[in-house]
C-alpha cells in the first residue's frame, strides 16, 4: 500500500470499521481478518485494537467479554445507538466528498493535459 493510499485509509478506517458493526457483532480479529480479505492486506491488528479502544471510550459501541476456547474471553463489539448516528453521519460525510473529488477530477481531466500530452 502507498503512503497516499495509507493516509486515506487513516482518514476512514473508523467509519470502515463502524460500517462493518452496523452488520453484525464482531472482535478484533474478525475485523482485521474481513479488511484483510477486502484487500486491506497492509492494516495491523494494532491498528484495529487501537481504533476499537477509541470508539469504545467514545461510547460508539457496546462491549460483550465472550469466553474463548483459547485464552482469556474476546471482546465482542457491537454498534448502539450513538456509534449508527456517527456511522450515518460518516456516510453523509463520505458522499459529500466522494461527489465533490469526482466533479474536480472531472473537471480537471477535461480542462487539463496529462503531462504526455504537454510535450
Amino acid at each position: 500500500m502507498g503512503k497516499q493510499e495509507t493516509e486515506m485509509l487513516k482518514g476512514t478506517l473508523e467509519g470502515i470499521v463502524l460500517a462493518i458493526l452496523s452488520g453484525r457483532s464482531a472482535y478484533g480479529y474478525e475485523i482485521t481478518s474481513w479488511l484483510r480479505d477486502q484487500g486491506f492486506s497492509d492494516i495491523a491488528e494494532g491498528t484495529v485494537y487501537a481504533l476499537l479502544v477509541r470508539v469504545e471510550q467514545r461510547g460508539l459501541v457496546d462491549v460483550e467479554k465472550v469466553p474463548s476456547e483459547k485464552g482469556p474471553p474476546r471482546k465482542v463489539y457491537s454498534l448502539n445507538t450513538h456509534g449508527r448516528e456517527q456511522l450515518a453521519e460518516f456516510w453523509r460525510t463520505w458522499s459529500f466528498l466522494a461527489e465533490r473529488i469526482e466533479q474536480l477530477h472531472h473537471q480537471n481531466a477535461d480542462n487539463n493535459p496529462t503531462p504526455e500530452e504537454e510535450d
